[in-house]
């Protein structure tokens, strides 16, 4: 992997949504809110056209930040296994909430569920040239937490690997 850029959609975006962290054993276990904030790492072995890693703008970025602004803008997010799931999904049909339903909440699980969802994206605006080697999730200032694509810690261990038989045969040949 030669190249990498970093596109930041941070908390002053507007990504304002209410969730609860119901298997938290803190006040977090309430419904709460955030402005949300994610930093996206991509990495191509080529570049585009353009020497480009990823297009940030209607071409590349562009239906990654529509979908972020449908999942996380003035939406609630609840895990498909809270215990009041129920509750949610009745305030939905009330029209008092735009629900998300997520496999979990915490900025852990929100930054694999985003990579889950924009990897794909990625993949087919560069035609499987670029790729996403990992996804932070920015609560706020001082929390966040990075999803790192499994693929790419593959790569990096197969490089890592391959280094080492390669110095070992270079020892061996001395």
């Amino acid at each position: 992997m030669a190249f990498f850029s970093t596109k930041t959609y941070g908390g002053e975006r507007g990504l304002s949504c209410a969730m609860r962290a119901w298997t938290a054993e803190s006040h977090c276990n309430l419904l709460h809110g955030y402005s949300l904030g994610f930093k996206f790492t991509f990495a191509a072995e080529q570049l585009d056209h353009r020497g480009w890693v990823v297009d940030f703008g209607k071409g590349g970025f562009g239906p990654i930040r529509e979908w972020l602004h449908a999942t996380f803008d003035h939406t609630t997010l609840v895990a498909q296994d809270d215990p009041h799931f129920a509750e949610f999904v009745r305030l939905r049909d009330l029209g008092l909430c735009d629900l998300r339903v997520l496999p979990a909440i915490s900025c852990e699980r929100i930054a694999q569920f985003v990579f889950d969802n924009t990897a794909p994206m990625i993949e087919a605006a560069t035609k499987g040239r670029c790729w996403i080697v990992s996804v932070e999730c920015f609560e706020h200032g001082a929390n966040s937490a990075i999803y790192q694509n499994p693929q790419t810690v593959l790569r990096q261990v197969s490089a890592e690997a391959l280094a080492a038989i390669v110095a070992r045969e270079s020892g061996a040949e001395s």
